[in-house]
């Protein structure tokens, strides 16, 4: 079986379909990458094939930044990859239109790997949940607002769905979280499967470690992990870092990701870095602070810290939400005295290394892999859409004239976002 990797290129969701392929080439199967060229470095070490977006017409169309507005460009670029490599199936990431676009287009099953948390409204509603905060009923209006407008673009027929949230599913969206991070006595939509963790990333560089690891030591406080993601308009973190590892009794690495440039006080126990890997600096930590995206709380669960979260948008709000709500963070508003009673919290800590060993347990890339191969109809049918004469008509719904793509089809449909 040949399958196409083609989820957005930044490591939070990059990093989540490499560890799928491998678990897919372990077991005999054809895994190629649709993404940025950039990644080449991040992924040598995985040896999978890498196709570069930009040669398929795809420049910029993986980053998740420009989600909003790349959906034709990654259309066209899937199409194109798809029928190259002749795929049986396709992996992708949460927002990518285009890609559950393409997918039905050449009548291919698309398994989406969504977050840690589902993002959308639940089976039945439930009573309690913070609306305000959640923002499920607007995300999911907001998401099909931008699918549908994609979906002209590229002349595909008007969907009747008899759920709104099916066309975002494609065969299957995988949450990589717990049943523990929903809300108490919600139901999954049909489709919508937990698998846990699905955990890669590149080998740490010992040198760059070492060199930290000294630095830590001579400071000689306890360590923070901070992780910012992106402010979305809103309020920086930078200024409460400060505060809190100014003179206190705490010390921290800040990870800056995607979050803009660091501000850190001259005289802050505060290292700032760039890397693609956290996993060997989070076991240097004695807690996490985050804003409460997806990777860096699935890793502080999975390696036993305890979590401080700081919201600012997009999954953030809601994902924090889960977090603090499951017993296994704490708000953090500023100030070392709020880590140090994360720390001290007896219960808490219980919590996260019951959490972090259910996450362990988990299924992560090997149930996802699972489905993957489950999607697939037993015996492919190489004489599809994606080759022959039919490749002109597909050729032709990229540029816009009218098509009649059939919904992605597969085993059980996963729906979550």
């Amino acid at each position: 079986m040949n399958v196409l990797l083609c989820p957005f290129s930044d490591p939070g969701y990059l990093y989540p379909a490499v560890a799928v392929g491998l678990e897919l080439r372990r077991r005999g199967h054809s895994v190629f990458t649709l993404a940025r060229p950039g990644t080449a470095t991040a992924l040598r070490e995985t040896a999978l094939p890498i196709l570069p977006a930009d040669e398929y017409g795809g420049a910029g169309a993986f980053s998740v930044g420009r989600w909003v507005e790349t959906g034709m460009s990654q259309y066209r670029a899937v199409l194109d990859a798809a029928r190259d490599v002749r795929a049986d199936a396709v992996v992708t990431s949460l927002l990518c239109h285009g890609v559950l676009l393409a997918a039905e287009t050449l009548d291919l099953p698309v398994t989406v790997l969504g977050f840690a948390a589902h993002l959308w409204p639940y089976r039945d509603q439930v009573e309690g949940e913070p609306e305000r905060v959640v923002l499920r009923e607007w995300r999911l209006r907001e998401l099909l607002r931008h699918y549908r407008a994609t979906r002209e673009q590229a002349g595909l027929p008007y969907r009747r769905d008899r759920r709104p949230d099916r066309p975002l599913i494609g065969a299957g969206l995988l949450l990589r979280g717990d049943p523990a991070l929903e809300y108490p006595g919600a139901v999954l939509p049909e489709g919508v499967h937990h698998v846990g963790p699905c955990s890669w990333e590149p080998r740490a560089d010992p040198p760059a470690l070492d060199r930290l690891a000294g630095h830590l030591a001579r400071v000689g406080k306890p360590v923070v992990y901070v992780h910012l993601g992106r402010v979305f308009g809103g309020e920086s973190l930078w200024p409460r870092l400060n505060v809190t590892f100014t003179g206190g009794p705490f010390q921290a690495v800040v990870e800056q990701a995607r979050s803009g440039a660091p501000h850190p006080a001259a005289d802050a126990d505060v290292v700032v870095v760039r890397r693609p890997w956290m996993g060997p600096l989070i076991e240097l930590a004695d807690l996490v602070l985050t804003n409460g995206t997806t990777s860096p709380v699935l890793n502080a669960l999975r390696y036993g810290r305890p979590l401080a979260v700081a919201p600012a948008g997009s999954e953030q709000p809601l994902l924090a939400e889960a977090c603090v709500r499951s017993g296994a963070a704490v708000r953090f508003t500023g100030g070392a005295e709020v880590l140090k009673a994360a720390c001290d919290d007896e219960p808490l800590r219980n919590r996260v290394r019951w959490l972090g060993a259910r996450l362990n347990e988990s299924g992560g890339a090997a149930a996802a892999a699972d489905f993957v191969t489950g999607a697939v109809p037993i015996a492919p049918d190489r004489r599809t859409k994606r080759e022959g004469p039919a490749d002109d008509a597909t050729r032709s719904t990229a540029t816009g004239s009218a098509a009649t793509g059939s919904a992605a089809t597969g085993s059980t449909a996963t729906n979550a976002l």
